[in-house]
């Protein structure tokens, strides 16, 4: 099988800049997200639409990004 539909936006969650990609592959959408430095993946999901994918995937993402702990110095 091949990848189709491949396409890859940049984001800001919080004060993070993450990287949604998605495509198509068979009849199932997968996406991804990374915070893009340094392309840590944060998370994925899959569905029938790429909507459905990629609304997965933010979410995760931004329940993973809001439990990060940050120091101030």
């Amino acid at each position: 099988m091949r990848a189709e539909g491949y396409r890859e936006r940049k984001e800001t969650v919080g004060r993070w800049e993450i990287r949604v990609v998605s495509y198509k592959v068979g009849d199932e959408w997968i996406a991804t997200v990374d915070n893009v430095s340094p392309g840590a993946n944060i998370a994925g999901a899959s569905g029938k639409t790429r909507e459905e994918a990629e609304n997965k995937a933010l979410e995760r993402a931004k329940e993973r990004l809001a439990a990060t702990r940050t120091l101030t110095v």
